[in-house]
């Protein structure tokens, strides 16, 4: 008998504020049809002093831990994927358990950026599969609002602040890729390229920093990793393309979403976007976007997923799941 890990949960969270593009046309050379021409993007939400990264985690989290009918007594660990966490130490993930009442078990943060939710579900399945853990919690959940230069037009106007959560549990399965849960993962990282993404800020630094891109070589990156990584995954799970229900990526920029799924041969109508609503909201978009998308009845129970991430690093990785 097999073991797999199966989302049995999900929840999400997104700050009060909205922000429409027509709130940068005040203060940057910029409109919102330039935005939307350029990343699909028509708001997203900006968190306040009290929406920190922990607080909208906790959240998300509670709402995951209802969705699978459990209780916080129920899990062994939690797993929260972030870049920008409350404090430099202690992780954001021990807030999140302590603002969860959670005394047992363990939690920690993954930091691999955009890719982050992929890398922690990755490390979720590994731990659950080798028996380490039953049940564990993982987020994504982020405040790159708190990382913006607001006089760079080219970055300011893409990211949002927001949080995602799943809930992963062991079922017993057969082994096949007619299994529900995760059935395959692909990881990847080159820190060459370093430059062409990254905060100019950091411990070493003394300041908090802002986020630098250089946008054209994070496209031409993004399309290329983001379609070979998913084909890899596809090929571990020994899973066609037709056989694809979703593919959910992470939500950075509609003109990455649909190059990707072009050149990975997926129709249009089987990609998930929320971009256009939350714009980038780094290692929480994939969660946010499957809890979005499974509440409102997009993905169905036994639906196969292929969700697929790029990040600063560069970090890259594809997981092929059935829901």
């Amino acid at each position: 008998m097999a073991k797999r890990a199966v989302i049995t949960g999900v929840g999400h969270y997104l700050p009060k504020r909205i922000v429409p593009n027509t709130e940068f046309e005040k203060t940057l050379n910029t409109s919102d049809d330039w935005i939307v021409t350029r990343s699909g993007i028509k708001q997203r939400h900006f968190s306040n002093e009290e929406e920190t990264t922990s607080k909208m985690a906790i959240l998300a989290g509670q709402q995951a831990i209802k969705n699978a009918n459990l209780k916080v007594s129920d899990l062994d660990a939690i797993i929260l994927a972030t870049s920008t966490a409350d404090m430099t130490f202690p992780s954001a993930a021990t807030m999140v358990q302590a603002g969860l009442g959670m005394k047992h078990g363990f939690a920690y943060d993954i930091q691999a950026v955009c890719a982050g939710f992929i890398y922690a579900l990755s490390t979720a399945n590994a731990q659950i599969i080798s028996g380490q853990a039953n049940k564990i919690l993982v987020i994504g959940s982020e405040t790159f609002s708190n990382l913006m230069d607001w006089s760079d037009r080219s970055t300011c106007v893409l990211f949002g602040d927001g949080a995602g959560a799943v809930v992963l549990e062991a079922h017993n399965a057969n082994g096949t890729k007619e299994d529900r849960g995760i059935l395959s993962v692909d990881l990847n990282s080159d820190g060459s390229y370093r430059e062409i993404l990254y905060v100019d800020g950091g411990v070493s630094k003394k300041t908090t920093g802002y986020l630098r891109m250089e946008g054209k070589e994070v496209f031409k990156h993004a399309v290329d990793k983001l379609a070979k990584t998913s084909k890899k995954a596809l090929l571990k799970a020994g899973i066609e393309t037709h056989e694809v229900d979703w593919v959910v990526p992470h939500q950075a920029n509609v003109r990455i979403i649909q190059a990707t799924a072009r050149k990975m041969g997926i129709p249009d109508e089987k990609v998930v976007k929320t971009v256009q609503y939350h714009g980038n909201t780094s290692a929480a978009s994939i969660p946010l976007a499957l809890s979005v998308s499974s509440q409102s009845g997009q993905i169905e129970k036994n639906d196969l997923i292929v969700t697929e991430a790029i990040g600063g690093g560069l970090a890259w990785g594809a997981i092929v799941l059935r829901w």
